[in-house]
C-alpha cells in the first residue's frame, strides 16, 4: 500500500457526516487511484453512534475500533501500529479535502528522500479565504520555543494572496493534515502519548528532525479546517494542555534547555497575571496546574 488515510474519531458522528464526503470524494479520483491508497476511519473509544454512522452512511471506509479514549497521540500510535503502508496521512475529523490535494504531498516526498513530513497550505473552513490557526502555511518554532507559522502568529492570522506558495523547509508540520513516512514515524517513537493532544506533532517533528530528517510545506496542495472542533481556543483545558506541552516539548528536544525553561517560569506566570486581569479565573489556574505538571512528567522522561 503506497499511503494510508487516517481519521481518527472520538465522538465526532457530526463532523463524518460533514467532513467524510468530501475526503472520500477525493480519494476516488483517477489520478489517486493509482497510487494505490486507503482511507481509514481510527474510532478512538466513541460513545456517540459514529460507529453507526460509518456503518450505516460509509460501508466502503475501512475501521479501526480501539477499545477507549487514547487521545490523539495514543490513538494515533495505535491505528498506526495496523496499517503497512510507504506514507500514513494523519487528517483531523473536521477537515474537508478537495479534489488534488494528496498527490502532491506524495510526489513531494517521493522526489526528497530527505524528507520525512510534509503538510499542505491549511485555509479556514469557516473563512476560506484566511489561513487557519493550526498550521497555515507551515510552521517554525521561536528560540524561546513558541510554536507560529507562516501566516499566523500567535491568534491573528492572513489572508491567502499567494504570499506563502513557495515550498519551504519548516520546524514543524500541523498534525491537522501531515504526510509522514510511515517507518520514520515508528522509528522516532511515534507521537508521545504523555502529551495526550496539543502539540504532540511538534514534538513529533522536533525528534524526526534531531535525528536529520526535513519537513516541508507543499503549497500545491490546500485543504480546508474547521479548527477547535476538540477544544475551544479559550478552553481552560486547552491552556493547560499548550502550556505543559510546551514545556515538555522543550525540555526534551532542545539541546540546552534550561536557559529558555528559567525564561519561560517568568513568561508562563506573566500570561496567568494577564489571564487574571481578563477574568479568566480557570486560564490562570489552568496556567499553574500545567507548570507543576509538567515538572511530573519531565521526571519520567
Amino acid at each position: 500500500m503506497k499511503c494510508s488515510v487516517i481519521i481518527l474519531n472520538w465522538n465526532g458522528a457530526e463532523m463524518l457526516r460533514r467532513y467524510l464526503p468530501s475526503v472520500v470524494k477525493s480519494l476516488q479520483q483517477p489520478d489517486i487511484c493509482t497510487q494505490s491508497v486507503e482511507l481509514i476511519v481510527a474510532d478512538n473509544g466513541s460513545t456517540d453512534d459514529s460507529l453507526d454512522v460509518l456503518a450505516k452512511e460509509f460501508s466502503g471506509v475501512k475501521t479501526i475500533v480501539l477499545d477507549k479514549n487514547y487521545g490523539f497521540a495514543e490513538g494515533y500510535n495505535r491505528a498506526i501500529e495496523q496499517v503497512d503502508s510507504e506514507f500514513v496521512v494523519l487528517l483531523n475529523s473536521d477537515v474537508e479535502t478537495p479534489e488534488g490535494w494528496l498527490n502532491p504531498l506524495l510526489d513531494y516526498l517521493d522526489e526528497h528522500p530527505e524528507v520525512a513530513a510534509v503538510q499542505p497550505k491549511i485555509r479556514s473552513w469557516l473563512r476560506r479565504d484566511e489561513f487557519e490557526h493550526a498550521g497555515a502555511a507551515g510552521g517554525f518554532i521561536s528560540k524561546l520555543g513558541y510554536p507560529y507559522c507562516r501566516g499566523r502568529v500567535l491568534w491573528r492570522v492572513e489572508k491567502d494572496n499567494g504570499q506563502y506558495d513557495n515550498t519551504v523547509e519548516v520546524d514543524w508540520t500541523s498534525g491537522a493534515c501531515m504526510c509522514v513516512r510511515t517507518q520514520i514515524y515508528k522509528e522516532c517513537g511515534g507521537l508521545d502519548a504523555s502529551f495526550f493532544a496539543h502539540m504532540e506533532e511538534i514534538d513529533l517533528c522536533w525528534r524526526m528532525r534531531n535525528a536529520g530528517w526535513k519537513l516541508a510545506c507543499v503549497p500545491k496542495s490546500t485543504v480546508y479546517h474547521l479548527g477547535g472542533g476538540s477544544l475551544n481556543y479559550e478552553s481552560p483545558r486547552k491552556t493547560y494542555l499548550n502550556h505543559r506541552n510546551n514545556l515538555l516539548m522543550i525540555y526534551k528536544n532542545k539541546k540546552h534547555p534550561f536557559g529558555v525553561l528559567f525564561v519561560r517560569f517568568f513568561l508562563d506566570y506573566a500570561a496567568a497575571f494577564f489571564y487574571l486581569l481578563q477574568g479568566r479565573i480557570a486560564a490562570c489556574k489552568a496556567v499553574f496546574e500545567a507548570r507543576k505538571d509538567y515538572h511530573k512528567l519531565r521526571n519520567r522522561n
